[in-house]
């Protein structure tokens, strides 16, 4: 494919904001650092109206590369596929992978954008990828997830401390996840009527007390066993089944926390009639018997009253 005949931009653009990280707290902080290490921006900025934005690389760069264009239109070249790119969609280019990239000529783009590497970043980028269509996820607009930027960029401009290093890059974390997970994201926001598994999981909320089959899941979803089952595992990563024990030992450990019932009692409590099937289910989870779990809690509670009575 021809390479665009466009002038290439190089003065930089009309408010941009740009901050590279030095390659020696690259090198002796940020690549160490057990926090830091796991995920770590090496270049971030914004370019406002990007007229004639323009990037090449035949090979790729080390890093990782995030684009995410909140308006105008641009464009990208990926593995020999071009992709156009519009408002309130992200780019994900994994690290070593050739492509070229730009601003629309009539329309440029404007774009936050961010570098990263570490141990966790090509895994990171990969989900990112398997997550969307084409590279390039679709994202409803939103100021908290560009107040998470603003809250990076400021914090770097302060300078390359231990403590800002490890709060802009565990920041970075979240502003990631609220590409890749954007409906846990903005779940306090949605007016939309809620999907079925988000449905179901209220009804498990709701009925903790209670026993639940997979059937009276299905069918209050309208959907036969096999595709409900389909869909919430692909969502949740677990079966309905195993995903409302989860639940239940949860709110287990609340009793066994804060109240003074009994094994059998709580099991009661949370649907399970039979306390040693219970005790077998909270084991199995929890790693520990219920009576080791409370005794355990009541040990630290008063250590923490007598460190701080």
């Amino acid at each position: 494919m021809s390479k665009e005949k466009l002038p290439r931009k190089r003065d930089g653009f009309e408010g941009q904001r740009l901050i590279v990280i030095p390659k020696k707290i690259v090198s002796e902080f940020l690549v160490k650092d057990p926090v830091t290490r796991q995920i770590y921006i090496t270049d971030i900025g914004y370019y406002p109206r990007a007229m004639f934005h323009y990037a090449e690389r035949s090979h790729g760069i080390s890093q990782n590369i995030i684009i995410y264009c909140i308006e105008g239109y641009g464009w990208i070249e990926i593995n020999k596929k071009r992709i156009g790119i519009s408002p309130s969609q992200f780019i994900a280019i994994p690290a070593n992978t050739p492509h070229r990239y730009g601003a629309d000529e009539k329309n440029p783009w404007s774009i936050y954008w961010a570098h990263f590497k570490g141990d966790n970043a090509a895994f990171i980028a990969d989900l990112i990828v398997k997550n969307s269509d084409n590279y390039k996820p679709q994202l409803t607009f939103s100021e908290d997830r560009i107040g998470l930027f603003d809250d990076i960029y400021e914090n770097l401009e302060n300078g390359y401390g231990d403590d800002t290093l490890r709060y802009v890059n565990m920041i970075f974390y979240h502003f990631l996840s609220s590409m890749i997970y954007e409906d846990k994201f903005n779940r306090k926001k949605k007016t939309v009527t809620a999907d079925v598994v988000d449905t179901v999981i209220k009804l498990m909320q709701d009925n903790i007390q209670k026993t639940i089959t997979l059937k009276q899941m299905a069918d209050s979803s309208n959907l036969s066993v096999t595709h409900f089952s389909s869909l919430f595992r692909k969502k949740t990563g677990h079966s309905p089944i195993e995903y409302f024990n989860h639940l239940k030992i949860q709110k287990a450990c609340q009793y066994l926390s804060f109240t003074n019932m009994t094994v059998k009692e709580l099991a009661f409590c949370v649907g399970v009639d039979d306390q040693y099937y219970f005790s077998r289910m909270f084991t199995r989870l929890m790693g520990t018997s219920p009576s080791a779990y409370r005794k355990r809690n009541t040990d630290n509670k008063s250590v923490l009253e007598t460190n701080h009575g």
